[in-house]
């Protein structure tokens, strides 16, 4: 008995690598989840003398955990086709600040590095679900070419090829900017913001700067990217017309310098910053409540039922800035002015 309950905790050691690994793959916290859940599920429903043949759980539930992934990235491309909006990946809160303290999380495993940046994730949007594993598996957990071709099923040739496909499409890297550098321009977005400064934002925002943002269609918000530091600009001071008593906090957002809206302790908005010079060229916002969930503070213990749904704790909210009324089907109205390019 023993040796078999050693094996299961070894098994059951596994979850957080298994937790990154599919996080990264599917850029979706609850997707990870569900897909380390369900490997489990088959390791766990596995016979005694079978799990005994197994040499490393942990290489048999990794191959799995990434052949679920694979399965899961080729459906999801027909799901985000019928998304309302930009589907972007679900941002991710400080350890410090997930659940604050409730450590069972599946963020309170992750390692926020550069391969959770949001734009590293955008970026692996374009990739084929073979080309993502590929890249995911061997240039971010370095496992070799042989054991990802026992999850593509495809020979380690290939497997190398689609990593360097995926690797053209990342493109050339360019020098890092500093935390210290990245966070100092966050907090000027953020003053000039706060201050309704069209100017200062405009300083601040490279003149290509593109701004996506993501409700999921669950609360208003801009259907298409807006373009342009002045237009950016204008759109971020008519929010902030419209978002009295929004209180804007600088928080770390897949382990780089954000932003963070909140209001009456509820977060409503997230928005990761892609800086270069000293300028913001990329603006992401997530506002589906959906996928906010690891945001809730001050308190709000969120616990989830045998079936993984969320209970207790304060309601996910829509976000209160475009307008105070909602329709009756809980969608925010977009801005009435050409801030507002949902209608382009």
């Amino acid at each position: 008995m023993g040796a078999v309950a050693t094996r299961a905790e070894g098994a059951a050691d596994e979850r957080p690598r298994l937790i990154n690994v599919a996080y990264r793959l599917l850029g979706s916290l609850a997707e990870a989840e569900d897909a380390v859940q369900e490997a489990y599920a088959r390791w766990y429903a596995l016979p005694r003398g079978r799990q005994e043949e197994i040499v490393s759980p942990g290489a048999w539930l990794t191959t799995v955990t990434g052949r679920i992934c694979l399965d899961v990235l080729g459906s999801a491309r027909v799901r985000r086709e019928r998304y309302v909006g930009a589907w972007l990946p679900e941002p991710l809160p400080d350890r410090a600040e997930w659940h604050r303290g409730h450590g069972t999380d599946p963020a309170d495993q992750m390692v926020l590095d550069e391969s959770v940046a949001t734009a590293f994730l955008v970026v692996m949007e374009s990739m084929t679900p073979a080309e993502r594993v590929a890249f995911v598996l061997h240039d971010v957990f370095r496992y070799p070419f042989a054991e990802i071709a026992g999850i593509l099923g495809r020979t380690p040739a290939a497997c190398k090829q689609l990593a360097a496909s995926a690797r053209r499409r990342v493109g050339t890297p360019r020098a890092p900017v500093t935390t210290a550098g990245q966070a100092d321009t966050v907090r000027q977005v953020k003053e000039a913001w706060e201050t309704t400064d069209i100017a200062a934002l405009v300083d601040l925002l490279d003149p290509a700067a593109v701004m996506t943002a993501d409700g999921g269609g669950m609360v208003g918000t801009a259907l298409r990217p807006v373009e342009g530091g002045p237009r950016i600009a204008r759109y971020m001071v008519a929010l902030a017309d419209r978002a009295p008593g929004l209180e804007l906090l600088e928080r770390s957002v897949n382990g780089a310098p954000g932003l963070v809206a909140r209001r009456a302790g509820v977060v409503t908005t997230v928005a990761s910053f892609d800086v270069t010079d000293g300028l913001v060229t990329r603006i992401w916002v997530v506002r589906n409540p959906e996928k906010l969930r690891p945001w809730a503070w001050d308190g709000q213990a969120v616990h989830r039922d045998a079936a993984g749904r969320r209970q207790g704790g304060a309601p996910v909210q829509a976000a209160p800035g475009i307008r105070h009324a909602p329709r009756h089907d809980g969608v925010e109205p977009p801005l009435p002015h050409e801030a507002a390019v949902d209608g382009q």
